[in-house]
């Protein structure tokens, strides 16, 4: 079955990938997997709470463009490159969803395919029919 709705980020691994930045199937989006890249350049180096801070905003906006907010998030993944950095990131997760308290999952000691990358995030949203 097709999903209802592919949204695209414009960037150009999309199309050599094979994914989308996020993908409306009924009353869910799912957002792939963001960091705090924007415009092709990774923001807040050696800084994972602005990363997250930033890769939040990123979902923000895909979450935006289905017409869902971070108030309809049911679940993050957040994927680190450290586990010291999680401290900083739970901090940050805090902030945007101490309310909401989606479903949440932590993993660290990954490694990234830039290594000036710390922090990745997922999430699932879901709003009821109206």
């Amino acid at each position: 079955m097709a999903a209802d709705r592919l949204i695209s980020s414009g960037g150009p691994w999309e199309a050599v990938i094979g994914y989308s930045r996020a993908v409306v199937a009924g009353e869910y989006v799912h957002v792939s997997g963001s960091t705090a890249t924007v415009d092709g350049v990774l923001q807040h180096e050696n800084d994972a709470y602005n990363q997250t801070l930033t890769a939040f905003k990123v979902i923000e906006a895909a979450l935006a463009q289905a017409n869902y907010t971070l108030n309809d998030v049911v679940r993050t993944r957040v994927y680190l490159a450290n586990a010291e950095d999680m401290d900083a990131v739970s901090k940050a997760h805090g902030e945007l969803f101490g309310d909401i308290r989606p479903a949440a999952t932590m993993l660290a000691g990954l490694k990234f395919i830039n290594p000036s990358m710390l922090v990745e995030i997922e999430v699932d949203a879901w709003k009821r029919s109206e």
